[in-house]
């Protein structure tokens, strides 16, 4: 059996091991950034523009602009008010539940991911839909007056993105702060704008979306998207004074690749509707989201005798049953697909 777990190049579509071509389905580079030329094009210009990297506090007296300017083009790219960035997205998730989390009674969503847990969570067997039906009885008939909701914007695991809008049923004299991880929908979902734009819009609701830009978005930095107080608020907090930023190249490459990830999603699109038209049995997937679940416990062994990788692991538990996903990604071409169908209905 090949070793899976050493591997000495970067991820693409395919992967070179032993000698042999394997076509690869996994990971969460959803808009194939890592080798897309023209991004690690103006990730160089970057580099030559600020340099490798720069490990002065954002509270420094000497600073770098480009970090104000990413964050305002963050916020106008994925509609909110204002934006923070940091040095990744657990850091990001970390110090937004950690500053917000005191102002009012925490609640968090069924499979809510571990970088926003304040403290370890015991595991919640519930739907999302159940969920969201006790938390507005719970809310609306409870003395308490404000709420921190913690949710992700979907689950990739078993692809299923949240609505919130359920949340206008809680009474307006209940202040509702919903904090809500977007990593795997930034860039992909609501036509790559994310999940802040379809937040309910009510006075009683503050909305603020965390993400990392490891994933789509290609960059190893977190986001923090919200109203201008509330991110003028966790800029005071500790956690971030005392953190290093992401490096300015990296920055100055996203700044620049609106079209790179914009024309990426069209490809990513065409990609997912290939596979799409090409299924002939029973998966669970999101429209336009690029994770396809498996029902069939033998797929990945049948696919690695046809040189084909998915996504395969247990979950939640290191004991559990595998599961086993078929992950798209824009830097699929139309043959590593049509090869992918072909085997998946051998």
């Amino acid at each position: 059996m090949p070793d899976f777990k050493s591997i000495n190049q970067p991820f693409s579509n395919t992967i070179k091991i032993d000698g042999n071509s394997y076509l690869y389905f996994g990971g969460t580079a959803y808009l194939g950034i890592p080798k897309n030329q023209a991004f690690i094009n103006l990730y160089l210009e970057g580099i030559k523009k600020f340099g490798l990297n720069n490990g002065t506090s954002r509270t420094n007296n000497i600073q770098l602009g480009i970090y104000d300017e990413a964050e305002k083009v963050a916020a106008g790219r994925y509609g909110a008010e204002a934006a923070l960035i940091t040095s990744s997205g657990y850091l990001a998730a970390q110090l937004t539940v950690k500053s917000l989390s005191i102002l009012g009674k925490v609640i968090y969503a069924p499979t809510t991911h571990p970088a926003l847990w304040l403290t370890d969570q015991s595991a919640n067997q519930q739907t999302f839909n159940d969920w969201k039906k006790e938390t507005i009885n719970l809310i609306n008939t409870s003395n308490e007056k404000t709420w921190v909701l913690i949710s992700n914007s979907m689950n990739n695991l078993f692809p299923e993105i949240y609505d919130f809008n359920f949340l206008t049923k809680i009474q307006p004299e209940k202040k509702v702060i919903l904090i809500v991880d977007d990593s795997h929908g930034i860039g992909v979902n609501n036509n790559g704008m994310g999940a802040f734009i379809n937040l309910p819009v009510k006075a009683n609701i503050e909305r603020i979306v965390v993400a990392s830009m490891a994933k789509a978005l290609g960059v190893d930095a977190g986001l923090v998207l919200g109203s201008g107080a509330v991110i003028a608020k966790l800029k005071n907090s500790n956690t971030f004074v005392g953190a290093s930023p992401p490096s300015a190249a990296s920055l100055f490459a996203f700044i620049n690749a609106q079209k790179i990830h914009h024309n990426a999603w069209t490809r990513l699109q065409e990609n997912i509707k290939l596979l799409t038209a090409g299924l002939n049995k029973t998966w669970t997937f999101e429209p336009m989201f690029p994770a396809f679940l498996a029902q069939d416990a033998t797929l990945v062994n049948r696919l690695l005798k046809e040189k084909i990788l998915i996504s395969s692991f247990p979950y939640p538990k290191p004991e559990s049953e595998p599961i086993n996903r078929i992950v798209l990604s824009s830097w699929h071409e139309k043959e590593d697909i049509d090869r992918l169908i072909k085997a998946l209905n051998f």
